[in-house]
């Protein structure tokens, strides 16, 4: 076959212990999930049905190993965002939430990179959010384990440091929504193909980096993930 330009790039990360990587299709991510973080974003926590965002293929960081990330242009506060991600190794669409799991490849640890400015101007403007959340390398993700290796985490410390200073600092049992709610509410609205990925929030403790900053998010049993702003 041939195309009219160069193809895409296919995006992939890497998968703990094994020689296959795991392609990358899209990437939802969910709003407010931790209640803390919610207060501390000006919102009510209350478990109101949850939201999604999305991010392109292109904003994945294969992040198994340190890598360096720039800093994005057209924002002058660019926040960091610790995160649970699963990666859904079997699609579906309206998926009940007792069999979510069956759907679920695996776990990593991943960070929502945000240019908050521009975030919360779209919001106040009732505007979309993509040029806040959606844009290259704003999502780099650590190597994936599968669930077949290491079951499905429930509880788990999820922590972030930015130059050995403690950030972020929770557990994922205290998501508003879990693995499975997440998993089963978003296909009742968009069929899940194998590849994709979903964020799951954030905790509280959420703040700005320049460039220079080191930053080290882990979740037990998923391992640590090193990330550095390019100066």
């Amino acid at each position: 076959m041939s195309y009219a330009v160069a193809a895409p790039a296919l995006h992939t990360l890497t998968v703990a212990g094994r020689a296959e990587r795991f392609p990358v299709n899209r990437i939802f991510c969910v709003g407010r999930n931790y209640a803390a973080h919610a207060r501390e974003m000006g919102k009510d926590p209350d478990r109101e049905p949850p939201f999604f965002f999305m991010k392109p293929a292109q904003a994945t960081v294969d992040a198994a190993q340190a890598v360096a990330i720039p800093y994005p242009p057209k924002t002058t506060n660019f926040q960091h965002e610790i995160e649970l991600v699963l990666a859904i190794g079997r699609g579906g669409a309206d998926i009940d939430t007792a069999n979510a799991l069956d759907h679920v490849y695996g776990y990593a640890v991943g960070l929502d990179m945000t240019r908050r400015d521009l975030q919360l101007e779209a919001r106040d403007k009732g505007r979309p959010w993509e040029f806040g959340k959606s844009f290259s390398t704003s999502a780099p993700i650590g190597a994936i384990r599968r669930a077949q290796d290491i079951g499905h985490p429930r509880e788990a410390a999820i922590t972030l440091t930015v130059n050995s200073q403690p950030r972020q600092s929770s557990d994922i049992a205290k998501l508003i929504w879990s693995v499975s709610d997440c998993v089963a509410y978003l296909s009742q609205y968009e069929a899940l193909e194998p590849g994709d990925l979903i964020m799951t929030g954030t905790p509280e403790g959420v703040n700005a980096v320049v460039r220079g900053d080191v930053l080290r998010g882990a979740i037990a049993s998923l391992g640590e993930i090193t990330v550095t702003v390019a100066p």
